[in-house]
């Protein structure tokens, strides 16, 4: 698998060409799915380890409820892994790591990327990588903003650490959003101004709070995540991050009642 990278400065909207099959995503629990997209597979930020507490400094640490619906081994072949970031176990866990080794490229922050060295690769907001699709051709990934709880990026990733989303494209295929741990509906709108409307979003829901940053929100909750979907245009929005951890504040029945206020519940992917 060939990636060269190019950085994308275009702020022009791009229409996606409608296709009768919807790109396949398979969620796992917590932040973990599997996207196939052009003949590749593409794992969001990996998480297996099973329930129990996990330290992020300070003294702190985050309570796993639920184990994820599969093992790193019964995933099958992972072209590459969408690292929304490195610093917190409920995006990267141990056996999430350990997955990494035998993956021919991850994308995540330029930071994470020097933390983690192997295949690893950052994406600094808008910059792309093309990855050879089999058979022929590319795919294009596209680093873009995400902000992991309230304020200014500057004050806010000195707390939390970087975060980034990405966006997939490719000839003849779907446009698909994936958020990443972004908290923030300013983020949304730069992303809709060059790429909407999207086919799918990959929303990272939750309403996720913590003690630092006084609990304020560090995902974007229910209600966001409907607003979110609304600004992209998409035509099929899929929450993730929403279970198996207790600092969750929001899970299935706040977004389904959320997604139903909108007018949006016909296109989400709640399984």
């Amino acid at each position: 698998m060939d990636a060269t990278t190019s950085t994308t400065t275009s702020t022009s909207i791009t229409t996606t060409e409608q296709v009768p099959v919807p790109v396949p995503v398979r969620v796992f629990g917590g932040p973990t799915a599997l996207i196939e997209y052009g003949g590749l597979r593409l794992l969001t930020d990996p998480t297996f380890d099973a329930p129990g507490e996990y330290p992020i400094g300070d003294g702190r640490g985050l309570t796993k409820t639920a184990a994820a619906a599969v093992s790193p081994a019964e995933l099958g072949r992972i072209d590459v892994v969408l690292l929304s970031h490195d610093e917190h176990p409920d995006n990267l866990d141990v056996s999430g790591r350990a997955l990494l080794a035998d993956v021919p490229l991850t994308l995540t922050t330029p930071s994470g990327a020097g933390r983690l060295g192997g295949t690893a690769r950052g994406l600094r907001d808008w910059e792309s990588v093309e990855v050879g699709r089999p058979g022929g051709g590319v795919i294009t990934v596209t680093g873009v903003p995400a902000l992991h709880g309230p304020g200014e990026r500057e004050g806010l990733e000195a707390v939390v650490g970087q975060v980034v989303g990405f966006v997939l494209t490719g000839d003849g295929l779907p446009t698909v959003y994936v958020s990443g741990d972004n908290a923030q509906l300013g983020p949304v709108q730069e992303i809709a101004e060059r790429f909407g409307p999207v086919d799918t979003a990959v929303l990272f829901a939750g309403a996720a709070r913590i003690a630092v940053l006084d609990r304020q929100l560090l995902t974007l909750d229910s209600a966001r995540a409907a607003e979110a979907a609304r600004i992209l245009g998409a035509r099929r929005i899929v929450p993730v991050h929403f279970d198996s951890w207790a600092h969750f504040t929001e899970g299935r029945e706040e977004l389904a009642s959320a997604f139903t206020a909108a007018g949006l519940i016909d296109r989400v992917q709640l399984g």
